[in-house]
């Protein structure tokens, strides 16, 4: 596998994580109450983390050949 395909299935995991922290976040707060609630709610943080460090190192290691 090139160099260009790895940082493409790295950056839609990136940006999977970015959906799956925007998904957890909007259920945590309209649904959800309590402890699961903030269970739901770290783990939404944690991947939204994740998912922009994924993206920030995509963009700043610069171009492929």
């Amino acid at each position: 596998m090139s160099e260009s395909m790895l940082k493409m299935w790295i950056s839609l995991a990136g940006m999977g994580l970015l959906i799956v922290a925007i998904g957890l976040i909007l259920l945590s707060r309209h649904k959800l109450k309590g402890i699961i609630s903030v269970f739901v709610s770290l783990l939404a943080y944690v991947s939204l983390f994740l998912g922009g460090i994924i993206i920030l190192y995509i963009v700043f290691s610069g171009p492929t050949i």
